[in-house]
């Protein structure tokens, strides 16, 4: 599964800035609202130096990296549900993604205006809550009419919907996100899923400072860390410009730039690690007779059977067994063959759940 990371936030806040600088697309810039009209998408793949070591073992043909990909619409306004601006003709470019990043602008820049008038990132989250809660509600509105109309021949069979349903609208109403309410009860996760709820994806926040304030942040970035803290999500800080920069440079250089300021990794390695933080997600990897190595994201707790299913739905259907051997037991072993010989490759059935780092090759019927 290719993770799904939706880039918003309201207009000016770096989110194309960002978007160039991990995907290297190209998406317009400029210091105006609006901008970006037509939503902007790219596929980037995930660091893990993992991947290299059992590449160097191995030497496959092809290295092929677990990915993400990163979707970027038009900045959201006040009055975005009213058809203010252009960023809600495109909220329905994000309901699929699997985790939104709102990006926060918490840099001074007196040649880039900010719509609100001021710098103020918590203001900013509020904006931007209010109009995606707005959008949600619109969803289970049309929702509860379908609905209704459905349980006038079988009252019975949606009478747990229909509570649900009127409770998260009173929520939304109030201004709650749909988070806490898609968290609690039995059906209430699995219809905030099939809605496709904004207000109830995780959130990985981006604090977009200025270079100066480069590692830490700064305190404007520190009340988006205390924020994200209190929701129990992730938070990062970067500086989206710099990024962008960065990403034209010759990799060492830029690395050794990174160092200089303070900075542990780059931008896009911070984000997909609280990507796969937030969303609870591991990697796996597969070595494909020498010839591929590749690696894998999947939810922690994944059995094997959906394991293999993640590289192909034929092998879910056909699945017999897996074999397993963790990462640094296969390194300290040298190659696959030798951790065979000693007796620590595993035969792995279907109620065998993945764990992050595994290496395994799946045995299944065609």
């Amino acid at each position: 599964m290719a993770l799904q990371i939706g880039i918003v936030g309201l207009p000016n806040v770096g989110k194309s800035t960002l978007f160039n600088a991990l995907t290297q697309a190209g998406a317009a810039v400029a210091a105006y609202p609006f901008t970006t009209i037509e939503p902007n998408q790219g596929v980037v793949a995930v660091p893990d130096p993992r991947l290299e070591v059992l590449a160097a073992m191995v030497g496959p043909d092809r290295v092929t990296p677990a990915t993400v990909e990163f979707v970027d619409i038009a900045g959201l306004v006040r009055g975005a549900h009213q058809g203010e601006g252009l960023g809600n003709q495109f909220l329905g470019h994000i309901r699929t993604v699997d985790a939104i990043a709102p990006v926060c602008r918490c840099f001074s820049n007196p040649d880039v205006a900010h719509v609100e008038g001021t710098v103020d990132p918590l203001r900013d989250l509020d904006v931007l809550d209010l109009e995606l809660i707005l959008a949600d509600l619109e969803v289970v509105e049309r929702r509860l009419d379908k609905v209704r109309s459905a349980a006038k021949a079988r009252p019975r069979d949606y009478t747990a919907e229909l509570e649900s349903l009127e409770e998260l609208r009173a929520r939304l109403q109030a201004g709650e996100r749909a988070a806490a309410w898609a968290a609690d009860g039995t059906i209430e996760p699995a219809l905030a899923r099939e809605m496709s709820l904004l207000t109830a994806k995780e959130r990985v926040y981006v604090a977009n400072v200025g270079e100066e304030d480069l590692p830490g942040g700064g305190p404007l970035a520190e009340t988006i860390a205390l924020r994200a803290k209190s929701e129990g999500a992730c938070s990062v800080v970067l500086c989206a410009q710099l990024e962008a920069d960065l990403s034209e440079w010759p990799p060492d250089e830029a690395a050794a730039y990174r160092a200089d300021v303070g900075l542990e990794c780059s931008g896009l390695e911070a984000l997909a690690q609280a990507g796969y933080t937030v969303l609870d997600l591991i990697t796996f990897f597969t070595i494909t007779g020498g010839r591929e190595v590749r690696a894998w994201a999947t939810q922690r707790g994944t059995k094997a059977p959906q394991a293999a299913g993640t590289v192909h739905s034929q092998m879910e259907r056909g699945f017999i067994r897996a074999e397993v051997v963790s990462f640094e037991q296969l390194v300290e072993a040298g190659n696959w063959h030798a951790a065979r010989e000693r007796g620590i490759l595993r035969t792995e059935g279907r109620d065998y759940e993945f764990e992050d780092g595994d290496v395994c090759l799946f045995r299944f019927s065609p």
